[in-house]
């Protein structure tokens, strides 16, 4: 009964409270707002003694309409089974709560058309800006976005040309190649994810430019398009060991294609790295634990994160294009090693 007499109480204000402590609504406003610096003057001490008293409780969804926004932030990604997808968000959130915001997920299944219709949904629930992570090489959504005037940023991949927040994926490649290379290897297949993500394409192309430097032709046989998904990983393997000069080396653009590799190299009876050496990318939570730890990648989910807020929430005219781009690092472990012979070929 008495906590129905207090839910009928007058919600306490900053009317309220400025009435109570003889100040100013602005003054209350701003000692009792938790994204400015606290101050610890007699006056402010007053306030928030005041305020607790009478019970305040600060009317977020007040304040952001008076301000014009909502501190809120959609973040539209593939799917949060993708482990990758489920670090990269959980980065934001922390981001996000460390200037006062929140931030909204929405799944589509890397579908062009569920990303038009996630990204609709949140801005009608009035989102301050929108985090992709969706990119295609063949999407002209970012450039609609643009045309609306609705901020926008990319995350993990790119268009080129939109404001992103990226790892350096070329560099990533390169640095796998080069590792398999100093190993000994030069027959390195690629399990290279699906042609329309840039992240994907960069780390290609790293992997090209490394043997390029080694002066090791570009065999096409040996890359093979995939999904970032663990089976697609597996069938690939399986295409890659049907070649008939088989690759020593594998190197998956993904750590997900990688585990999916590694458990059909040892369906087929195969060593890793006794065989045949792996690598995979991005250095997932699971990948230090399995029965062979994975040598990958390492991205870093929370500069990528903060320079994605950091794009999207700059006040700085003009909005210039920038792709701010974070450098991976090499994590070697167990799952590669030197090359021995020919006879690991066969």
């Amino acid at each position: 009964m008495e906590s129905r007499e207090r839910s009928r109480q007058p919600r306490v204000t900053v009317h309220s409270v400025a009435a109570a402590a003889g100040v100013s609504k602005s003054t209350v406003s701003r000692i009792l707002d938790e994204r400015l610096p606290r101050s610890d003057s007699e006056t402010a001490r007053r306030v928030r003694k005041i305020a607790a008293e009478l019970g305040y409780v600060r009317d977020v969804s007040a304040a952001s309409l008076r301000r014009g926004n909502t501190m809120t932030i959609g973040v539209i990604v593939p799917r949060l089974t993708d482990t990758v997808m489920a670090m990269l968000y959980e980065a934001i959130v922390k981001a996000c709560a460390r200037t006062g915001r929140f931030a909204i997920v929405a799944t589509t299944e890397d579908n062009p058309e569920a990303d038009r219709v996630a990204a609709e949904s949140l801005l009608n629930r009035g989102v301050d800006g929108l985090i992709l992570s969706t990119a295609r090489d063949d999407d002209t959504f970012p450039d609609e976005l643009n045309e609306r005037g609705v901020p926008y940023v990319l995350a993990l991949r790119t268009d080129h040309h939109s404001l992103s927040a990226v790892g350096d994926d070329r560099l990533g490649g390169y640095l796998a190649t080069r590792h398999l290379l100093d190993l000994g290897h030069q027959r390195i297949g690629v399990i290279a994810g699906p042609g329309h993500a840039s992240s994907a394409t960069g780390r290609v192309e790293g992997y090209k430019q490394a043997l390029a430097e080694a002066s090791i032709s570009v065999d096409p046989a040996l890359i093979v398009p995939s999904t970032f998904g663990i089976q697609s990983g597996a069938e690939a393997v399986q295409t890659l060991m049907a070649l008939d000069c088989r690759p020593t080396a594998i190197f998956a653009v993904n750590d997900n294609t990688a585990i999916g590799a590694l458990s059909a190299l040892n369906k087929m009876g195969l060593s890793v790295p006794d065989d045949i050496s792996l690598i995979g990318y991005n250095d997932i939570p699971i990948v230090s634990h399995l029965s062979t730890p994975l040598t990958t990648l390492r991205v870093p989910f929370d500069q990528i994160a903060s320079h994605a807020l950091e794009l999207l929430t700059q006040t700085t005219a003009p909005r210039e294009n920038r792709i701010l781009v974070s450098a991976p690092t090499l994590i070697p472990r167990k799952s590669t090693a030197r090359f021995l012979g020919a006879s690991d070929t066969q």
